[in-house]
């Protein structure tokens, strides 16, 4: 059975990501396609970047905390992100737990699921050009989630009907991509 990481994209206090990537999960797990495990970046404590030799330099760890993040993305065969918009763009913290790793995410699939003002559409345009540089597949399927019509208030998240259909249609494909994937990480 494949391994996909649900991962919560933001570190904030009082967050939406969690509430997000919880729901994405409950669907998730109930497929039974897949082993569907939440990766919260938050409980890793990742500073800034600060490995001596770079990540596709091949896991050359100085540090316990890279050595955490790397162990846990490593048992996974896919991912789906849960991304925030700021500024047109990803977090600042997924960005660099991305850029703390390189050959944990190459060959494998990825689906986004984004939320802000408009969906989140220009963060989840940004991840594509991040993960495509580290090999990562990532699936034309994509859930985005607006903070006037999927949030009460801009802060409590209630998603409407329609959005179980873009859930499904995404972890289709993150599926599919993620088992035609394992021969190519082999």
């Amino acid at each position: 059975m494949i391994k996909i990481g649900i991962i919560i994209g933001s570190t904030r206090p009082g967050r939406s990501g969690e509430s997000v990537a919880r729901w994405v999960h409950d669907l998730a797990v109930k497929r039974g396609d897949a082993d569907y495990q939440l990766v919260d970046l938050a409980d890793f404590a990742l500073p800034h970047l600060d490995e001596t030799l770079p990540a596709a330099a091949g896991q050359q760890y100085e540090r316990a905390h890279t050595r955490a993040w790397s162990d846990r993305i490593t048992e996974f065969d896919g991912f789906v992100f849960v991304t925030p918009e700021y500024n047109h763009s990803i977090t600042g913290a997924l960005k660099n737990a991305i850029d703390f790793l390189y050959h944990e995410w190459s060959d494998k699939a990825a689906g986004l699921v984004s939320y802000g003002v408009d969906g989140g559409a220009r963060a989840a345009e940004h991840l594509r050009q991040v993960l495509g540089r580290l090999k990562v597949a990532d699936v034309p399927a994509q859930v985005t989630l607006s903070l006037y019509t999927d949030f009460e208030d801009m802060s409590r998240f209630c998603p409407g009907p329609h959005q179980e259909e873009r859930v499904t249609t995404m972890l289709d494909q993150v599926g599919a991509w993620a088992k035609a994937l394992r021969p190519v990480r082999a």
